[in-house]
């Protein structure tokens, strides 16, 4: 299996990919026109990207068959078009939880204490220490958190050890699993906003989280609140955030921003973080410990691997939640050639359409049972017809879904 590496990779990552047989091409900063170019020339099976946006024409110019973004998010890889061209799409969630945690709560503390203005003051030469003696201290504040997946939860145990209560909001958090991670639960963001002297984000980026946090949200925080965002710019509107933080007395912590280089490195224009002691930024970098991207490496082996082995993909965001099946032909039959093929014969004769299909074979694979997922219903005649098409079918059976 052909695996080509289009961002900056781990070498445990490089040896676990050669060790398990693959034929690896490492191509860090490879992007558009050229990783295009590269994918019809080298011909892989599997892709692998961080940061680099898979478009639909990287995505169509070779036999690709997975795409597995090194990280957590995969907002910059053409998700719709991977799905049109039967493509699997594969993420590492969760490996790099703790350093997203750590690098939220080191901008809490340097936002709370003022680092980054007390360490430029005293390059600068200068000493004001009656300045930046003024902080409020974490102690009893409160942290809310909007969004509480595996990084969310990593959040709660390092407010605890401040000695911060934590109030939080998801839309798969209930009453009783909030009881259970020691946070109360709050029914919407605004109410989050409304409770917490510390908004901590932690959203994937996708429609239903588009620019959720907005102008109502910044109305609703106390004046002069911490804001941290270490999880995708799209998620907050930016002008609500420049007016909250202009206007309200909103300080901000923030590693993710509405226009970043594609690179890692180039011109940073963004007017938001030109506002001295009132935003704290950092270049992206919430994933970016070793042991995050050692955790990160060793889990694009796994999957990989596992494709390259049976065909599966684990962590795939791609398939489908629900298809239009409306019914299920059951077919129980003695496990002989030709008997599934007689069937789909008859299904594709008749104009129906297969969704999902599933064979199970009984101990001594003498007998199996196949579950046929179809568009549309089939008619009496056909099922007899089905029936009668082999002398192996065993029994025919129609489950409305």
């Amino acid at each position: 299996m052909r695996v080509l590496i289009a961002d900056k990779f781990e070498k445990s990552g490089l040896d676990g990919l050669q060790s398990a047989g693959c034929e690896v091409a490492y191509q860090p900063g490879l992007k558009d026109d050229a990783l295009a170019q590269e994918c019809g020339r080298w011909q892989p099976d599997v892709l692998v990207v961080r940061s680099t946006k898979v478009t639909e024409a990287i995505l169509s110019a070779g036999p690709l068959k997975l795409v597995v973004r090194a990280g957590a998010g995969y907002n910059t890889i053409d998700v719709a078009a991977a799905s049109r061209c039967g493509i699997y799409v594969s993420n590492c969630p969760g490996k790099n939880s703790v350093a997203v945690a750590e690098l939220a709560f080191g901008l809490i503390l340097a936002l709370d204490r003022r680092l980054a203005d007390n360490v430029a003051s005293l390059r600068q030469g200068q000493w004001n220490k009656g300045e930046y003696s003024k902080a409020r201290g974490l102690f009893g504040r409160t942290l809310g958190l909007i969004g509480t997946g595996q990084i969310g939860r990593e959040m709660i145990p390092r407010a605890k050890a401040f000695g911060m209560p934590v109030v939080a909001w998801s839309r798969s958090l209930s009453p009783e699993r909030a009881h259970g991670l020691g946070v109360e639960h709050m029914s919407s963001p605004l109410e989050v906003a409304r409770a917490a002297d510390i908004v901590s984000v932690h959203l994937a980026a996708n429609k239903d989280t588009r620019g959720m946090i907005g102008a109502d949200f910044f109305d609703a925080m106390r004046k002069g609140a911490y804001f941290i965002n270490t999880s995708r710019a799209e998620v907050v509107d930016q002008v609500a955030l420049s007016w909250a933080v202009r206007s309200n007395g909103i300080r901000a912590g923030l590693d993710v921003y509405a226009n970043e280089p594609a690179g890692s490195s180039g011109e940073f224009t963004d007017e938001i973080v030109k506002l001295e002691g009132v935003v704290y930024g950092t270049h992206h970098i919430g994933a970016s410990t070793d042991q995050a991207q050692e955790a990160i490496a060793a889990e694009t082996v796994r999957i990989v691997k596992i494709f390259q082995e049976t065909g599966k993909v684990p962590n795939v965001v791609n398939l489908a939640k629900a298809t239009p099946a409306t019914c299920a032909l059951v077919v129980r039959h003695l496990d002989r050639p030709g008997v599934l093929a007689s069937v789909l014969d008859l299904v594709s004769a008749a104009r129906i359409n297969v969704q999902e299909m599933e064979n199970i074979v009984f101990d001594g694979a003498a007998a199996a049972v196949a579950r046929i997922h179809l568009e549309t219903a089939p008619a009496a005649d056909l099922l007899e017809q089905i029936r009668g098409s082999n002398p192996n079918v065993l029994e025919l059976s129609l489950i409305s879904l």
